[in-house]
């Protein structure tokens, strides 16, 4: 060997080690990654929400698009003008909100005295809710009639209801094309409407059919139908594309074991609504539509006692998904490359602890719990695999929100408490989304507030890495 070609292999042997320090330099500062708290606080009233999910589908990841901007809603000071029919169950004023760079923004709503909503935000800033009209309904006396909205630009449209009438209706959804969906009320009465189980706000049973609607600006709104033999039926999802997924009725007639109709999941693209069917139950739902048109949800098992996730595209009939050994299992959400994040229960004696899940390529990962909790629940997944949800005590296993978390690079499951500055004005129990730049949206708590009670005291909260 020469002299230069030994000092050449010195330096590349340097350089090499160089390198490879900074790398490890680089992953160990990524897998201790820390985060900035943006308390989005509230109106002036005890709290503050993001769509903890639909009542049905617990599916919340629409409350952030991916250029970082959240929305949500949160009390006011002013009292609710119903005190019987509260639009919330603190009883004040709510109004729909978007933050944007650390900027919390009041939608407003549709007239003076009245509560508003904000559901869902496409990736090109439209958002989706509801808010009062400022009338009652004729069918309640004093009961708030309530309409889906529209926010565009920061200013609220009011959609309406459906051509055929009906007083009330909700949106669930947008797109980038400002497309919206979601359910509205005719005036046909029904034993077995849908509302009792999905209009969470007042908890009165309307009586009347639940129609799944979609709404574009050239046609206002339309009626989707349901699955043929169906009365009610929902839109909640449509993506990019303009497909759209939800759930209806087949039947008319209730079933001995869950006493409503039978439900199965729908598919709805260029005017047709198919039937995704069910695991042998009678009972399904879509919990997510991702850009390919692939859905996740849930269905009972024959006899009504067990129910897991499924999966679907087009051309196949929808596929159980296994459990971690236990009973059931729920997905939350799919991802345009097909990663599934819910929870599934484990072996053992009932009631049986659930963990977090991520299905991949056809493998189940048990993402585990944080120390000292017994269950956890996966909310989303974004490019990079990382993965953000919940997790809970044994005692708050039913709950759902406790300890919010980040599982990434193959665990273990960290703490976002211990990811942000210890002098923060919130703990945090909830972790929703990440986006694929990193933020995390989800709820946390103030001092003096129960982690288990953040729905009545909780403040919305953005981490920014």
């Amino acid at each position: 060997m020469t002299r230069n070609t030994a000092v050449a292999v010195v330096v590349l042997i340097l350089a090499t080690v160089v390198v490879g320090t900074q790398l490890a330099a680089q992953n160990s500062q990524s897998q201790n990654r820390h985060y900035k708290l943006i308390d989005l606080g509230t109106f002036g009233g005890p709290a503050s929400y993001l769509n903890f999910g639909h009542p049905v589908t617990f599916s919340s990841g629409g409350v952030v698009n991916q250029h970082g901007t959240a929305v949500g809603w949160a009390d006011t000071l002013t009292p609710d003008p119903f005190p019987a029919f509260c639009f919330i169950q603190d009883c004040q004023i709510t109004h729909a909100f978007q933050q944007r760079d650390g900027t919390v923004t009041d939608l407003g709503a549709l007239t003076g005295e009245a509560s508003s909503a904000a559901f869902w935000i496409s990736s090109n800033g439209l958002v989706a809710g509801v808010a009062e009209t400022g009338q009652t309904d004729p069918f309640f006396p004093g009961l708030p009639q309530v309409h889906a909205v529209l926010w565009k630009d920061g200013n609220i449209m009011d959609l309406g209801t459906l051509p055929a009438g009906g007083n009330d209706s909700e949106a669930e959804s947008v797109n980038s094309s400002g497309q919206v969906v979601g359910s509205a009320l005719n005036t046909i009465p029904d034993p077995f409407s849908m509302s009792v189980q999905n209009f969470w706000y007042f908890n009165v049973s309307y009586g009347f059919q639940q129609r799944a609607f979609l709404w574009d600006a050239k046609n206002g709104m339309q009626d989707l139908g349901t699955i043929p033999g169906g009365t009610d039926a929902q839109a909640i999802f449509i993506n990019d594309g303009g497909q759209i997924a939800g759930f209806s009725y087949t039947n008319s007639t209730a079933n001995e074991t869950t006493g409503i109709p039978t439900q199965d999941p729908f598919f709805w693209e260029n005017g047709k609504m198919s039937d995704l069917g069910t695991l042998g139950g009678t009972f399904g739902y879509a919990s997510w539509l991702n850009n390919r048109g692939q859905v996740v949800g849930a269905s009972n098992l024959a006899g009504d006692q067990i129910s897991h996730a499924f999966f679907w595209q087009r051309g196949m009939k929808i596929r159980d998904l296994g459990t971690l050994g236990g009973k059931t299992a729920f997905p939350g959400f799919i991802s345009d490359t097909e990663d599934i994040v819910g929870a599934a229960d484990l072996p053992g004696p009932l009631p049986q602890n659930h963990h977090a899940i991520l299905w991949r390529n056809g493998t189940k990962i048990d993402l585990g719990v944080l120390k000292g909790d017994s269950c956890s629940r996966a909310n989303w997944i974004n490019s990079s695999s990382q993965v953000v949800g919940n997790s809970e005590s044994e005692e708050l296993c039913d709950v759902s929100g406790e300890h919010a978390f980040l599982w990434q690079d193959g665990g273990p499951m960290i703490d976002l408490d211990t990811l942000i500055p210890a002098d923060s004005p919130l703990k945090l129990s909830h972790a929703f989304v990440i986006t694929d730049r990193g933020e995390i949206v989800g709820v946390g708590v103030p001092p003096g507030c129960p982690r288990s009670q953040d729905f009545v005291c909780g403040h919305a909260l953005v981490l920014v890495p």
